[in-house]
This record gives structure tokens, C-alpha cells and sequence, in this order.
């Protein structure tokens, strides 16, 4: 009789035990697939409900899968997947936050650039600052666990980050353009002012803080912001340029779509490889690219460029609500802290009630500083728009459970008490508040801010964006500037309205060195490489060489 020699054996063993483990991937990720085509199918049937929104609909799928899988498995598991930190910032985070960047409206958000720059990161300290000191303060009082003092810095940072995402479901650009812009645009500069905040307070010794240390941080955190946007904007202009010179789309225009898609992902993790603010980078790098790269592709690809960007930060979305939803119930958090389930609720209550005062505390005395400098009385934040602010980005997500992760888990789980505590505290705070106030906004939006009266000039100040429609980008119903040469527009009835439109402003002069030095290197609308053969780009050639003759 043949006998099996002891490593032939363990070599067999090894590969029937990963069969076994790639059988049970297979089954995860189908298991995983089906629910996210569910939450398209139910996302969709529940398109025209006011309450709902797809993010609540992926958290509430994911709530009862997590039910379903406990059952099935005696408690032991409560999700399909297993949450990575790592899956989120490299693979689903770029994606959503390339495609706000190159779907948003350039000329709105510029226009309201300082005001977004006072939210998104003096705002952020502000928040930071009170969550940080209330934490401090009050959960040394209910002893907790042995939370340190990089802990608690490190839960101001966790609870100061917006959910962006979320804010993309609830507030509409086309309906709301001034809202949308200041609500995002902090969003996302928030989201990144959190993340430096959050590394340089790992990064630092806190314990011999003095004036030297806070001037360090205050550069660091400077050199970050500005590096990081410098390098989206370097890696969208590269790809303009190297698209407008060697003319891809005479061959082929999957090679422009890849490259596009490659460049942008490149300078998200090039931000990530020297420790830079990647959400920034990725963020002005899609700005870049719809700016200049985007007009110079063929027709083809920037119908392909659209749409396939918003498909990828779509699904990206519902991906990481539904885990949320699923891993709100994992039995390996709630085990070590069902001793005292009432102090956890009590943490979740006090860290929702510190999130909704450090909010109002900047984003009230933010607004008014604003308005101050705002010269007309249509240009200033009403207060109905400041509540709508507030409450809009009281919404916690993903950014919120990835940080908590980092800081409080090993391996996916925890094992002291406190850490337990916090894990389960963000993860309900990010439940609660995605969920309810989620559900409230955009009631809430229509309460206070009931839509205007069709304006007798629709028209989208940005014809040839990724996203353009007919509305007005206006900032509560005005345009600062109106192209009457180049567009059919209704002049203004109102000498008042001509009045308090300024002639000379920061958009003007940057349109002038735009058109003067930046298009003619690197493309752009008005410079769109002709390519030979291609009737529709033969048709826009001209119609838009007619445009800029006549501008």
C-alpha cells in the first residue's frame, strides 16, 4: 500500500483549506452584491418619498441583514464583510470625493471660497476645540475606561467630521445652489482639516505641550492643507496637458477615459505615500480636470468621464452605508460593554449633545462675520439658512467610524473597556444622527427655505461642465456676472439688480489670466483639440471658435 508522504499531506490540507476560505469570499461578496442591487431597487421605488434617502435606505437594509446573519450564526457574527479602514480611504473614499470635485459648480463654490475656507477649517478647530474639553471634562467624571489625553483630542477630531456623503443625498446643487455649496464645500474641507488634525495629534508628544509645540502644529497642519492642493491641481493639469498634446482620441478614447481615472487616482494616493490630505488632493484635482482636461477629450468620453464617475462614487456611497448598518450590531463590540449598557447610551447622548453645541458655536458667529463682508443684502447668509447649515451638517458617517477604528480597535475589535465604550458610542451617534436628522433635512429645507418662483432667465452659468442644467447658479437668486455676447440672456428688468451686480470681481481677473495664459497651454472650453475625422468634433470645433470670435 502507498502511503502519502507528511508534506504531499500538509500541502493538500493547506489547499482544501483555501478552497474552503475562498469559497467562503465568494459566497461574502455575492451575499454583498445582492444587497447593494436591493438598496438601488428600493433606493429607487422610494425615490419620491420626502422622509427617505438612499443612505438611510442602505443603513436599515444593512440593520436587518445584520439581524438575519445573528440568527443565523447564534450570535457570533453580525456582517458579511469584514470593515477596513484601509477598504474605505483607499478604494471607496476617492471615488466619492473625485466625483464632488468634478461634478461641483467652479464658479458657486469659488464665489463663496472664504466662507467655505471659514467653516470647513476655522470651524472645524472651533468644533474640535469644544468636543475635545467637554470630553475631557465630563467622561473623567463617569470613569469610563483609561482614556488618555491623545484619546480625547482624538475624539474631538472623530466627532468634528461632517458626513459629506450624506450631505450629497439630502441637499440638492440645483435646488439649493448657495446651501449646497457652503454645506459640501465644508464638508469636504472639513472632512480633510479632520484627518491632518486627527495624524498630527498622533504624530505629536502631548505630553509637554507649550507655545513651540502649538506653532508646529498650527505649520504642519498649513503645509499639509496647501501642499495637498497644490498637488491635486499639479496631477489635473498634468493630465490636461498630456491629453491636449498627443491627442488620444484619434485612436481610441478608452485611453483618455483610463487616464483620466488613473491620474486622479494617482494623486490620491501619491497624497497618501508622502502623508499629505488625500480627501484635498483628490478633491481639486476633479476640479482641475473639469475644468481643463474634461474639454479636451472627444464627445464620447466626456459622456463616458460623467457618468461613469458618478456610477463609481454611487456605489462607493451605498457600499459603505450598508456595512455601517451591518456592523452597528456586531456582537464583538456591544459584548464588552453590556455590563453597562446605560453608560454607553449616556456617552452616545453626551457626544451627540457636544457635537450639536460645538456646531452652533461656529457656524452662527462664522455666518455673521461673513455677512459682514458681503456688500449686498441678497449676498448674506439669512438666518433660515444658518439653521438649515447648522442642521445639515450634523450628520456623522464614515469618516467618523473609520478614525474611531484607528484609534480605539486592533485587528477589528477591542478588548479594553473604554475603547469598547467608544466604538459603540460613535457608532451610534453615527446611526442616530444620519438616520433622524438625515430624515429631517430635507422637510426642513422645504420649511424654511420654500423654493423661489421660476426666474425668467434659467440658465446655467456653466454651459460645458460635467454637470450642467438649466438653473441658475446664483447666490439667492442673482448672477455677479452675465456674458450678454456670448448667450441669449434676458437682460435684467431691474436698474437696482444691475446696480448690485459688481463689474470687476476675483472671478473676472481669474477668467482673464485663465483665458490668457492657463487654456492655451493646457485646453479647456474654447481650446478643445481638433481631431480629424470626427464629425461632432468637427461641429463643436467651429461652433465654439464662433463662441470665442464673438466673446
Amino acid at each position: 500500500m502507498i502511503t502519502m508522504a507528511p508534506e504531499l499531506t500538509l500541502v493538500f490540507k493547506s489547499l482544501d483549506m483555501l478552497g474552503a476560505s475562498d469559497h467562503a469570499t465568494v459566497v461574502s461578496i455575492t451575499l454583498f452584491v445582492t444587497l447593494l442591487c436591493a438598496c438601488i431597487v428600493i433606493g429607487h421605488l422610494l425615490e419620491e418619498n420626502r422622509w427617505m434617502n438612499e443612505s438611510i435606505t442602505a443603513i436599515a437594509i444593512g440593520l436587518c441583514t445584520g439581524v438575519v446573519i445573528l440568527l443565523t450564526t447564534g450570535g457570533k457574527s453580525s456582517h458579511i464583510l469584514v470593515f477596513s479602514e484601509d477598504l474605505f480611504f483607499i478604494y471607496l473614499l476617492p471615488p466619492i470625493i473625485f466625483n464632488a470635485g468634478f461634478q461641483v459648480k467652479k464658479k458657486q463654490f469659488f464665489r463663496n471660497f472664504m466662507t467655505i475656507m471659514l467653516f470647513g477649517a476655522i470651524g472645524t478647530l472651533i468644533s474640535f476645540a469644544i468636543i475635545s474639553l467637554g470630553a475631557t471634562q465630563i467622561f473623567k467624571k463617569l470613569d469610563i475606561g483609561p482614556l488618555e489625553l491623545g484619546d480625547y483630542l482624538a475624539i474631538g477630531t472623530i466627532f468634528s467630521a461632517t458626513d459629506s456623503v450624506c450631505t450629497l443625498q439630502v441637499l440638492n446643487q440645483d435646488e439649493t445652489p448657495l446651501l449646497y455649496s457652503l454645506v459640501f464645500g465644508e464638508g469636504v474641507v472639513n472632512d480633510a482639516t479632520s484627518v491632518v488634525l486627527f495624524n498630527a495629534i498622533q504624530d505629536f508628544d502631548l505630553t509637554h505641550i507649550n507655545s513651540k509645540i502649538a506653532l508646529q502644529f498650527f505649520g504642519n497642519f498649513s503645509y499639509l492643507f496647501i501642499i495637498s492642493t497644490l498637488l491635486g491641481a499639479f496631477a489635473g493639469l498634468l493630465s490636461a496637458y498630456i491629453i491636449k498634446k498627443l491627442y488620444f482620441g484619434r485612436h481610441s478614447t478608452d485611453r483618455e477615459v483610463a487616464l483620466m481615472i488613473l491620474m486622479a487616482y494617482l494623486s490620491y494616493m501619491l497624497a497618501e505615500l508622502f502623508h499629505l490630505s488625500a480627501i484635498l488632493t483628490v478633491f481639486f484635482c476633479g476640479i482641475v480636470m473639469s475644468h481643463y482636461t474634461w474639454h479636451n477629450v472627444t464627445e464620447s468620453s466626456r459622456v463616458t468621464t460623467k457618468h461613469a464617475f458618478a456610477t463609481l462614487s454611487f456605489m462607493a456611497e451605498i457600499f459603505i452605508f450598508l456595512y455601517v448598518g451591518m456592523d452597528a450590531l456586531d456582537i464583538e463590540k456591544w459584548r464588552f460593554v453590556r455590563s453597562s449598557p446605560g453608560k454607553s447610551i449616556g456617552v452616545s447622548a453626551i457626544l451627540q449633545g457636544l457635537v450639536l453645541i460645538g456646531r452652533a458655536a461656529f457656524v452662527f458667529p462664522l455666518s455673521f462675520l461673513s455677512n459682514l463682508t458681503k456688500k449686498t443684502q441678497n449676498e448674506k447668509i439669512t438666518f433660515n439658512q444658518q439653521i438649515t447649515i447648522w442642521w445639515a451638517g450634523l450628520m456623522r458617517g464614515a469618516v467618523s467610524v473609520a478614525l474611531a477604528y484607528n484609534q480605539f480597535t486592533r485587528a477589528g475589535h477591542t478588548q479594553l473597556r473604554g475603547n469598547a465604550i467608544m466604538i459603540t458610542s460613535t457608532i451610534t451617534v453615527v446611526l442616530f444622527s444620519t438616520v433622524v436628522f438625515g430624515l429631517m433635512t430635507k422637510p426642513l429645507v422645504k420649511l424654511l427655505l420654500p423654493p423661489p418662483k421660476p426666474f425668467s432667465s434659467m440658465l446655467s452659468s456653466e454651459p460645458n461642465s460635467p454637470k450642467s442644467f438649466i438653473v441658475p447658479l446664483l447666490e439667492n437668486g442673482q448672477e455677479s456676472e452675465i456674458d450678454f455676447g456670448a448667450r441669449n440672456i434676458l437682460r435684467p428688468s431691474s436698474i437696482r439688480m444691475l446696480l448690485s451686480t459688481p463689474t470687476h470681481t476675483v472671478h473676472r481677473y481669474w477668467r482673464k489670466f485663465d483665458n490668457a495664459f492657463m487654456r492655451p497651454v493646457f485646453g479647456g472650453r474654447g481650446f478643445v483639440p481638433f481631431v480629424p475625422g470626427s464629425p461632432i468634433e468637427q461641429s463643436l470645433h467651429q461652433k465654439e471658435e464662433e463662441t470665442e470670435t464673438q466673446t
